[in-house]
């Protein structure tokens, strides 16, 4: 008699890596400018982050939209922050990548799309009206990080940006998720009915 064959199951890599290869070139970021300045922690950044990107193409075979714009918008704005040797540019790309989240958000429900559904929708079931809510709330969400970040880096100096942008930006964005919870339940689909509650 012979055995049944077993299917040989290759795990996916450990939950740290995804939050790893995000928090990565931000831990560079805050060290080089520690050590060395803004301008040397702006070069570090950008391989750092394209690094990322690629290593998590290599190990996930998926690279998330969000980290994938951010390393386009740190490459041109770190790029112009090395070249012309002005911190404004860095200090101002969290500024117009908030800004370009919440617009794309907002333009997806103008044409109908909640873009969030497609980002989530295998991660979370929600009612059409639940992904309304939803991406209304991310995209203000956005537009007040946006805002947050013109405040800091206008009125403190470049070493509490560096240590806001590195600290400060990852809780409160982690808050804010967290707040969305009970709209998650709200919205849920009834499992008998498939409808929303």
């Amino acid at each position: 008699m012979t055995r049944p064959e077993t299917v040989e199951r290759h795990p996916g890599p450990p939950e740290w890596v995804r939050p790893a290869l995000e928090l990565g070139p931000l831990v560079i970021f805050f060290i080089g400018n520690w050590k060395l300045g803004i301008f040397w922690a702006t070069g570090l950044f950008i391989p750092a982050t394209l690094i990322s990107v690629a290593i998590s193409w290599i190990i996930l075979r998926n690279v998330p939209v969000m980290p994938l714009v951010t390393a386009v918008f740190v490459t041109v704005f770190g790029g112009l922050t090395l070249w012309l040797q002005d911190d404004v540019f860095i200090k101002m790309k969290p500024t117009i990548v908030n800004l370009a989240f919440a617009g794309i958000l907002v333009a997806g429900l103008y044409f109908r799309r909640t873009l969030l559904k497609y980002a989530f929708g295998t991660v979370f079931q929600l009612s059409e009206e639940g992904w309304r809510v939803i991406t209304w709330r991310w995209a203000v969400f956005f537009v007040f990080l946006a805002v947050l970040n013109e405040v800091v880096w206008r009125n403190f100096s470049t070493d509490f940006w560096v240590s806001f942008k590195v600290f400060g930006i990852m809780p409160i964005t982690m808050l804010f998720a967290v707040a969305q919870l009970p709209l998650l339940k709200k919205y849920a689909p009834d499992e008998e009915t498939g409808e929303a509650a």
